[in-house]
């Protein structure tokens, strides 16, 4: 008898994106891990890298990392989430050139925003656990069956409700306590143009809203795909909704930015970028080869013949009357205003008062119009409790607190001074609820002189311009942006970025000028405020509302 070969084994199959998902949730996961995972994720979608497309996926992940424990179990998974967000996100803070104070700034603020995704799993978790009448358990899989159970219209209210929380409590970060509205979630989208036409009526909070609602429901997709393999495509169901709303909002958002308008006035301007290092701003005995640079820069931007001339905040801190008396005599040589930002101090009834202010000086050499920083920065420009804790003083690298400025100022410039710009200093355009303060109908452009030379060369200048887009498109209204290292450059309304100064290497960091044009409003007839302009946080509060009547509806569970 001739013994026949075994049977070959059948070939192996390779293994779907289904079965690995299976195998992972049958092997479970590291809770902090996977929280940590989704808040570096979530930090590494703003500039720099600005990997926007992850940011798609973070609130889900931390949602699968903790939806199913007790609040503080909740509370803590999410706070790991924030931690490692922050600590990646705020990094450039480590740039300061005051390392004890630079590594307290960056622990104090991480730990102070960490709290807010910390928050949300809290609420997340009770929520979900109210809906489908769950305990918590330390398995997130009877949880989950409970969640799929639940009729398809209740999820889709429950991603909707999570995705408010998430721009409710960003809301409150920007607002209370004075606010640190820095990197909300929504301005990771600040280069698609079409998502960001949205901000005009929501404002950033509900790009923010969008992203956590796609999110969360394609984690509940994600989860109906891997337990219920009976149902092929039970899963589409839970992002039908919000990606029908998410394809409806870029179309709406591609008519606004393509439809053609006639080609608008400009003016003319001549940004200088001086890149002076932090250390020497300061510093009397570098002063005159500090204005030096400055001045050759001035008489370079000056020969294209602007209509204005403009200095960030920090140039010349502590410009003398010689100085000034130079720099007026170019300008009015050129026939240039010249706008610049500058500290100075003087009395008011009696008492004194310093302000960090941005100056306009008319073509003729007269100081015509003076704006004073409303929103000061804590413990660079003012300290708090000077009064009764004097050692507090000690901690900073300033003697006093400036005075905060009691609103906003038009500079009028150009010809029969028909250009109207509304300046802003440092970060005051990162606050949504400020900038449109800032913003009339007869406002052609809003002007924002910064100094993020605090940072270095790091990835704050990057975010920073980030959120002036959002300002632009939230208000209808270019935004000019004149740094001391970067970004300079100048946004539309649609928040476009155009002619960034860069240095032959492409390097944003270095010194040089940028002359550039700026649209005006057409015909210097009133400019169309947008929704968000005229009726500010409206959304926001919404969410805030939905917060409170969901948080509040668990307890009567």
């Amino acid at each position: 008898m001739i013994n026949s070969p075994p049977p070959a084994p059948p070939p192996r199959r390779p293994a779907s994106l289904l079965g690995v998902l299976r195998r992972l949730a049958q092997l479970g996961w590291s809770r902090p891990a996977l929280a940590i995972v989704a808040g570096v994720l979530w930090a590494l979608a703003f500039p720099l890298p600005g990997w926007s497309g992850l940011v798609w996926i973070a609130p889900g992940l931390l949602l699968a990392a903790g939806f199913d424990l007790r609040p503080g179990a909740a509370f803590r998974i999410g706070y790991f989430a924030g931690v490692a967000h922050h600590l990646v996100a705020l990094r450039w803070l480590l740039h300061i050139p005051f390392p004890a104070g630079a590594i307290a700034g960056w622990l104090a603020l991480t730990a102070y925003c960490a709290l807010f995704p910390g928050l949300w799993l809290l609420l997340a978790s009770r929520f979900i656990r109210s809906a489908t009448a769950t305990e918590a358990t330390a398995e997130w899989r009877p949880c989950v069956d409970a969640l799929l159970r639940i009729s398809e219209t209740r999820r889709q209210i429950l991603w909707a409700w999570l995705a408010a929380v998430w721009a409710a409590l960003e809301l409150v970060r920007g607002q209370f306590l004075g606010g640190f509205p820095w990197n909300m979630t929504g301005v990771t989208l600040w280069r698609n143009l079409p998502l960001m036409q949205t901000a005009s009526v929501t404002g950033v909070y509900g790009l923010s809203f969008l992203i956590c609602w796609v999110s969360v429901a394609l984690a509940g997709g994600v989860a109906m795909l891997v337990l219920r393999s009976d149902r092929r495509f039970a899963w589409t169901a839970a992002l039908r909704i919000p990606l029908i709303a998410l394809l409806l909002i870029m179309g709406a958002g591609l008519s606004r930015v393509m439809t053609r308008r006639p080609p608008p006035p400009t003016t003319a301007l001549a940004l200088v970028q001086p890149s002076i290092s932090q250390r020497l701003i300061w510093d009397d005995a570098a002063n005159p080869a500090r204005f030096e640079k400055v001045l050759e820069l001035t008489r370079q931007a000056l020969a294209t013949h602007p209509d204005a001339l403009l200095w960030p905040e920090g140039s010349m801190p502590d410009l003398s009357e010689e100085q000034f008396a130079t720099v007026v005599a170019a300008t009015r040589q050129a026939g240039a205003a010249w706008i610049f930002g500058t500290a100075y101090g003087r009395l008011v009834d009696g008492k004194p008062e310093h302000y960090n202010a941005a100056i306009l000086v008319g073509p003729g050499g007269q100081v015509e119009e003076r704006y004073h920083k409303q929103r000061l920065v804590i413990f660079g420009e003012f300290i708090p409790f000077e009064n009764i804790l004097p050692f507090m003083k000690w901690l900073t690298p300033i003697g006093s607190s400036f005075t905060p400025g009691r609103g906003p100022a038009a500079f009028r410039f150009g010809t029969n001074r028909s250009v109207n710009a509304s300046p802003m200093i440092c970060f005051e355009d990162v606050f949504p609820h400020h900038t449109r303060s800032h913003v009339t109908p007869e406002t052609d452009f809003l002007l924002e002189l910064t100094n993020n030379g605090w940072f270095g060369e790091s990835s704050a200048q990057w975010q920073h311009c980030a959120a002036a887009a959002l300002r632009a498109v939230e208000n209808g209204v270019p935004l000019v942006r004149c740094a001391n290292n970067g970004l300079t450059c100048w946004l539309d309304e649609f928040g476009g970025l155009h002619d960034v100064l860069q240095s032959a290497s492409g390097s944003v960091y270095d010194a040089g000028f940028l002359s550039t044009r700026v649209p005006l409003r057409p015909d210097g007839e009133p400019r169309p405020l947008t929704f968000y302009n005229r009726h500010g946080d409206v959304f926001g509060w919404l969410c805030f509302a939905a917060m409170i009547i969901g948080t509040a509806s668990t307890f009567r569970r």
